[in-house]
């Protein structure tokens, strides 16, 4: 008795879909190493080693990932942004790449920054630019960072308290503890003006070299306090 011709078809149709499978997944797989596009378009990107770490993403705002540390993700509390992220040996952020801009009600907000990080900690080094609503400025900026890592835990657990002194006291702290100190500014200031800034280990501005947006040039000199001890020029400056 001969198989009816509906089940042949439906017969048919399992062997195609089958082999269909099977090249999908032998390409996937076991196909070429190597592949060539003239345009590709997505949404997030994640290249990672022969093992699964993640070493590098690239992302639109909307799937942009927080800060990861050893490989897990931690919310970030103000990152939102596209652009690229750096990860070390280990499955941990140590610089980036963000950018942003637009024009919103008349008023036009952008930015740039690349930076990179100290181990499990924050940046150290800042290529960056700011505008917003006309006022801006660029720079070269490097810090110190403590010898202690980054505590999630903590900032986390700070930023869940509620508005009020108490938090604001706990973020200082915290800021105190595991912040940057910066040590050099060399960029144009929002005044226009061009700066070369060197801090102490504490961040506490102490020499001041400035060229003001009218040409006037100064050298300056300051103690602990900022207190100006000596001046060479006639440029009164203001600082970045």
């Amino acid at each position: 008795m001969g198989v009816p011709v509906k089940g042949l078809l439906l017969g048919y149709c399992v062997v195609v879909t089958t082999l269909a499978g099977a090249v999908l997944v032998r390409d996937a797989v076991g196909g070429p190493s190597k592949a060539s596009y003239d345009e590709l378009d997505v949404k997030r990107i994640n290249l990672r080693e022969e093992d699964g770490t993640l070493r590098l993403v690239i992302s639109n705002k909307a799937r942009f990932p927080g800060i990861i540390l050893r490989g897990k993700e931690h919310p970030h509390p103000n990152r939102k942004t596209a652009g690229f992220l750096f990860f070390n040996e280990e499955g941990t952020e140590n610089g980036g790449l963000i950018f942003d801009g637009k024009r919103e009600n008349g008023k036009v907000s952008s930015g740039g920054h690349l930076s990179f990080d100290q181990y499990e900690q924050d940046q150290v080094i800042q290529l960056t630019q700011s505008e917003f609503d006309g006022n801006r400025w660029a720079a070269m900026i490097v810090s110190d960072r403590p010898d202690a890592p980054l505590d999630m835990a903590a900032w986390q657990a700070a930023e869940k308290m509620p508005d009020g002194p108490a938090k604001q006291a706990e973020m200082k702290r915290l800021g105190d503890l595991f912040g940057g100190k910066q040590r050099l500014f060399v960029g144009k200031s929002r005044d226009r003006s061009s700066a070369l800034m060197l801090n102490d280990a504490a961040g506490r501005p102490r020499l001041l070299l400035q060229v003001s947006a009218e040409g006037a040039a100064s050298i300056q000199f300051l103690d602990e306090t900022g207190k100006v001890v000596r001046k060479v020029g006639a440029a009164e400056a203001k600082g970045p």
